[in-house]
């Protein structure tokens, strides 16, 4: 059975475990790597923890699933989903979904307008899942923190 759990500040060492699980796994698609956050001390996951909405998906007891969501301050009334990443032997089984619905539940309930997130453009499952849960493409003309060679930028409106 699987549940979502949002993680507390005190949660550091879970979270820094399955943050570095997907930065192993997934090296390319993410804006940090694995030898950028390896050493960062308790107090630097703490802060991330005490500033983004973190949630964990967790199947036979393991946490298999990590997405996060925070305001995005380039846009008034906007959310961001942040850092999505599923256990190989979970994709396929829903876990994506119930992670991006869980970021879409908590932004809603923040009164956001609309949830954008990235993507890098070889990531064609996840662009796919986005696509399936109503995320569509936007020029966010002007983005500094988009890398437009490497990926794009997805938004739903709530």
């Amino acid at each position: 059975m699987l549940q979502i759990q949002r993680l507390r500040p005190d949660d550091v060492e879970r979270f820094r475990e399955i943050r570095l699980r997907s930065l192993r796994d997934a090296p390319t698609m993410f804006g940090s790597t694995f030898e950028d956050v390896v050493t960062h001390p308790p107090e630097s996951w703490r802060q991330q923890l005490e500033q983004l909405a973190t949630f964990v998906a967790v199947a036979d007891h393991s946490d298999v699933g990590v997405v996060r969501g925070g305001a995005y301050t380039r846009r008034p009334n906007a959310a961001i989903l942040y850092s999505m990443w599923v256990e190989p032997a979970f994709r396929g089984r829903g876990v994506g979904e119930a992670l991006i619905d869980t970021v879409v539940d908590w932004a809603r309930s923040g009164g956001f307008a609309s949830l954008v997130l990235d993507v890098t453009h070889d990531n064609e499952h996840a662009i796919a899942l986005y696509a399936r849960k109503g995320f569509v493409r936007i020029d966010d003309e002007g983005a500094p923190d988009l890398d437009r060679d490497k990926e794009h930028r997805r938004e739903l409106r709530l």
